[in-house]
C-alpha cells in the first residue's frame, strides 16, 4: 500500500508540474483543482457501485447454494424411500409370473382368432390369387397374397415371442403358408415380364407399368418395416426382405444388355457392311429408348427411384461391355475406322446422347469413354498397321494398271488443257484423300499419321515407278517397233509427276496446319526430287528417242556430201519440230526444261561432228563455204528453238553462237590471225581443251604442225578467266581417236 501510495504521489507531482509550467498558469490553479476534485468523486462512485455489484453476486450465490443443498436432502430421502417400497415388492413380482404368461397366451389366441378366417381359408385364397395372376390382376391378386403374409407373420411373431427357440411350431406355420412363396415367385415372374417389355408397355398400357411399380414400392416399405421390427425384437419373416426393387434394376440392366446385343443382325460373311448396319441399329434403339424413358417412363416411377439416370448408366455400361467385345473381334481396317468413329463421335454428337430432347439430364462432357485409352490405341495401331499394308497393295496394283496401259495402242487420255495423262495419279490420290477424310473423322492425330504414312508409301512407290519407267524404256530401245505410243505414253509419265506434286500440295493445305507443313516439309522435298528425277528420266529416255532418229541425218554433218549441199540439218529440225508436236503435250515445268535440253544436245551433238575430223577443208573457197553453211545452220537452230520455246523466256542466242564462233575460225582468210581468233573463242569458252583447238586446226587445213603448237602452248600459258554464270558445252565432247601429239606430228 505504502509504494502504491508513493506511485500515486509521483503521479500526481507529474500532472501538477505538467499543468503549472508558466506563470500564467498560476491563475487557473483553483478552476484545475476543482476539475481534479470532480474526477476524484466520479472515480469514487464507480468503485462504490462495483463493490456494491459484487457484494449483490456473492450474496444470490450463497442463497442459490443453500437452497441446492436442501433439494440434495429431499432427494436422498426419496431415493431411500424407493429402495425400500422395491425391495418389499419382489416378492410380489415374481407371483405375477402366471398372469404373465397368461398375458402372450392371449395375445397368442387373439392374433389366432383374428386371422382365424384367413388360416382356415388359406387353400382358397391361394387359388383365388393364382386365378387372379393368370388374369394379369396384378393389384388384387397382389391384395391377397398382403393378407396371407400378415397372418403368417403375425402368427409366427407370437409364437417367436412365446417360445423364440421352438422351431417346430414355427416350421408348421411356415409350411401350412408353404404356397405362399410359390405365389409371390409367380406374381413377381409377372413383374419382371412387365418391367422387361416397359419401354413398350409405358407407350401401350402405362397403367399397368404404374401398378407394377406401386406393387414393388409396397414391398419395399414392407421390407423396411419388418427390418425396423428385427432390429427391435429380432424376428423376421420368412423370405423377407424380398428387395424387389433391387431385383426390378437387376431385371432392366439384363433387358438393356440383351437389347444391345440382339440389335446385330447380320455378319460379315452375310453382308460386309454388318458393323455399320450392328451400330446405326444401336444408335437408333438407344436414342429412342433413352428419349421414352425421359418423356414417359420417368413419369411411372416415384421420383426418389431415378429411373432415367439409372438407365442412361445401364445403356453406358452396356454399350461400353459391347463396344469392348467388338474391339476384341479381328476386324478389318474399315471396321476399325466404323468402330472407333461411332465410339469417338457419334456417341456424342447430337445424332445420339448429345440430342438436344436429352439435355439437360445428359451430360456428354461429364460422361466417360465407351473404350479405355488403351484400347483405343491398340485399334489405332492394328489400322495404321492394316493401313499400311493396304496402301502397298493398292499402289502396287495402280502400278500394274498402269503399265498395262503402257502397253496400249492407243494414245493416252488428255486433261482439260490437252496434256497427255494416265489414271495413275487421280487413282493413287483418290485412295490417299479416302483415307485422310476416314482419318479425320476420327481425330486430329491419327489425321497427321495417315497423311505422314501416305507420303511415306508414295515416297517408296515413287522409286518403284522410276525403276518401271526405266524397264518400259529399255524394253522400248530393244524393239521400237513393239510400242507403238511409247513417246505419248512417256510424255504422261512425264505429266503424272507434275499432277502429283500439285496434289500433294492439295493435300497439305487441306489437312495440314501451316506448322505441322513446315514440320513434314523435308520428306515433302524427298518426294519432290524423286518426282523431278522421274521426270527428268523420263524427258531423257525422249530425248535418246529423238536422237536415234537424229543419228543418221547427225553422221551426215561435216561430211563431203554435207559440204557438197545435204538437207541433214533441215531433216534434223523437221524431225526435231515433229516430236515437240507430241512435246506439246508436257506439262510447262518439264516442257521448259525438255527444250532446253534439246537444244543444248542438238548444238553438241553438231559440235561433235565438227570435232570428229570426217572431213579437212582443202582450201579457203571450202573454208568460207563451210563456214557460210554452218552460220545458216546455227540460224536455223536458233528459229527452230525459239519457236519451240515461244514464251518460255529461255535464251536460245547463247547456245548457237557458240557454231557461230567456230565458223569465224574457219571462215577466217589471214592464217597470221588465226591464234586471235582462236583465243577469242577460248575466252568465250573457257572449257575449251588442247586437243578441241587441234581438231579444229586440223579441219580447218591450212595450219601448219608449228603453227599448231605455238597456239596451243600459247594458249595455255594465258591467265583462264571463268565466267560464274556460264555453262559448260566443250566439257562432255571427245575428240576420237588421234591425240594431241600424234596431231602435231
Amino acid at each position: 500500500m505504502e509504494e502504491t501510495g508513493r506511485e500515486a504521489v509521483a503521479t500526481a507531482v507529474q500532472r501538477v508540474a505538467g499543468m503549472l509550467q508558466r506563470p500564467d498558469q498560476l491563475d487557473k490553479v483553483e478552476q484545475y483543482r476543482r476539475r481534479e476534485a470532480r474526477k476524484k468523486a466520479s472515480v469514487e462512485a464507480r468503485l462504490k457501485a462495483a463493490i456494491q455489484s459484487q457484494l449483490d453476486g456473492v450474496r444470490t450465490g450463497l442463497s442459490q447454494l443453500h437452497n441446492a443443498l436442501n433439494d440434495v436432502k429431499d432427494i436422498q430421502r426419496s431415493l431411500a424411500d424407493v429402495n425400500k417400497d422395491w425391495r418389499q415388492s419382489i416378492n410380489t413380482i415374481e407371483n405375477l409370473k402366471d398372469v404373465k404368461d397368461a398375458v402372450v397366451q392371449h395375445s397368442q389366441l387373439a392374433a389366432a382368432v383374428e386371422n382365424l378366417k384367413n388360416i382356415f381359408s388359406v387353400p382358397e385364397i391361394v387359388r383365388e390369387t393364382q386365378d387372379l395372376i393368370d388374369q394379369g390382376q396384378l393389384l388384387q391378386a397382389h391384395r391377397k397374397l398382403m393378407d396371407l403374409e400378415r397372418s403368417r407373420d403375425d402368427l409366427m411373431y407370437e409364437q417367436y415371442r412365446m417360445d423364440s427357440k421352438n422351431t417346430r411350431d414355427m416350421n408348421l406355420i411356415d409350411n401350412y403358408f408353404g404356397d405362399m412363396q410359390k405365389l409371390s415367385d409367380e406374381l413377381a415372374k409377372q413383374l419382371w415380364m412387365v418391367i422387361q417389355r416397359a419401354m413398350v408397355t409405358v407407350r401401350r398400357d402405362p397403367t399397368l407399368l404404374v401398378s407394377v411399380v406401386r406393387l414393388i414400392d409396397r414391398e419395399e416399405k414392407i421390407d423396411r418395416r419388418m427390418l425396423d421390427r428385427k432390429k427391435q425384437t429380432g424376428f423376421i419373416p420368412p423370405g423377407r426382405p424380398k428387395k424387389w426393387k433391387e431385383k426390378m434394376f437387376s431385371v432392366l440392366d439384363r433387358t438393356v444388355t440383351t437389347r444391345i446385343e440382339g440389335t446385330q443382325a447380320d455378319t460379315r460373311e452375310s453382308d460386309k457392311m454388318w458393323l455399320v448396319r450392328h451400330l446405326e441399329i444401336i444408335r437408333k434403339y438407344v436414342l429412342d429408348d433413352l428419349l421414352v424413358a425421359k418423356n414417359l417412363l420417368d413419369q411411372c416411377f416415384p421420383p426418389h427411384y431415378e429411373i432415367f439416370k439409372n438407365l442412361l448408366s445401364m445403356y453406358h455400361q452396356a454399350l461400353s461391355a459391347r463396344m469392348q467385345d467388338l474391339a476384341s473381334e479381328d476386324l478389318e481396317a474399315n471396321e476399325i475406322v466404323s468402330l472407333l468413329t461411332w465410339v469417338l463421335n457419334t456417341y456424342k454428337s447430337e445424332e445420339m446422347m448429345g440430342n438436344p430432347e436429352l439435355a439437360p439430364e445428359v451430360d456428354v462432357n461429364s460422361m466417360e469413354r465407351l473404350l479405355s485409352q488403351d484400347v483405343i490405341d491398340d485399334l489405332l495401331n492394328t489400322y495404321m498397321s492394316t493401313l499400311t499394308t493396304n496402301i502397298i497393295g493398292w499402289l502396287r496394283k495402280a502400278l500394274e494398271t498402269d503399265k498395262k496401259d503402257w502397253m496400249k495402242e492407243t494414245e493416252p487420255e488428255s486433261d482439260q488443257d490437252g496434256y497427255y495423262q494416265t489414271t495413275l495419279p487421280a487413282i493413287v490420290f483418290q485412295m490417299f484423300e479416302q483415307n485422310l477424310q476416314v482419318a479425320t473423322q476420327i481425330s486430329e492425330d491419327l489425321k497427321i499419321k495417315v497423311l505422314h504414312l501416305c507420303l511415306q508409301q508414295m515416297s517408296s512407290f515413287l522409286i518403284r515407278y522410276k525403276d518401271e519407267a526405266h524397264l518400259y524404256k529399255e524394253e522400248h530401245l530393244r524393239n521400237r517397233q513393239y510400242h507403238p505410243c511409247y513417246v505419248h505414253y512417256m510424255v504422261a509419265i512425264i505429266n503424272n509427276c507434275q499432277t502429283f506434286k500439285e496434289s500433294i500440295v492439295s493435300l497439305k493445305k487441306k489437312y495440314l496446319t501451316p506448322m505441322m507443313e513446315d514440320i513434314m516439309a523435308s520428306s515433302h522435298a524427298c518426294i519432290y526430287a524423286v518426282l523431278d528425277d522421274v521426270a527428268k528420266e523420263g524427258c531423257s529416255s525422249l530425248l535418246d528417242e529423238v536422237f536415234m532418229d537424229l543419228e543418221p541425218h547427225l553422221n551426215e554433218l561435216m561430211t563431203r556430201k554435207w559440204l557438197a549441199g545435204s538437207n541433214a540439218v533441215d531433216t534434223i529440225c523437221v524431225t526435231v519440230e515433229d516430236y515437240f508436236h507430241d512435246f506439246a503435250r508436257i506439262k510447262k515445268p518439264y516442257k521448259k526444261k525438255m527444250t532446253i535440253e534439246c537444244h543444248r544436245r542438238v548444238v553438241v551433238e553438231y559440235i561433235k561432228a565438227i570435232m570428229s575430223k570426217r572431213i579437212t577443208f582443202k582450201n579457203g573457197e571450202e573454208r568460207r563455204e563451210g563456214a557460210d553453211r554452218m552460220n545458216r545452220e546455227a540460224e536455223q537452230f536458233r528459229f527452230l528453238f525459239k519457236k519451240l520455246a515461244a514464251g518460255s523466256g529461255e535464251d536460245t542466242e547463247g547456245l548457237c553462237s557458240v557454231i557461230e564462233g567456230i565458223a569465224e575460225v574457219f571462215k577466217l582468210t589471214d592464217p597470221s590471225l588465226l591464234y586471235l581468233e582462236v583465243s577469242t573463242l577460248v575466252s568465250k569458252h573457257p572449257d575449251i581443251r588442247d586437243d578441241h583447238i587441234a581438231a579444229l586446226l586440223t579441219m580447218r587445213g591450212d595450219a601448219s604442225r608449228e603453227m599448231k603448237q605455238t597456239i596451243i602452248e600459247t594458249l595455255d600459258k594465258g591467265p583462264g578467266q571463268l565466267n560464274p554464270n556460264y555453262v559448260p558445252i566443250f566439257k562432255e565432247i571427245t575428240v576420237p581417236t588421234l591425240t594431241v601429239p600424234k596431231l602435231l606430228k
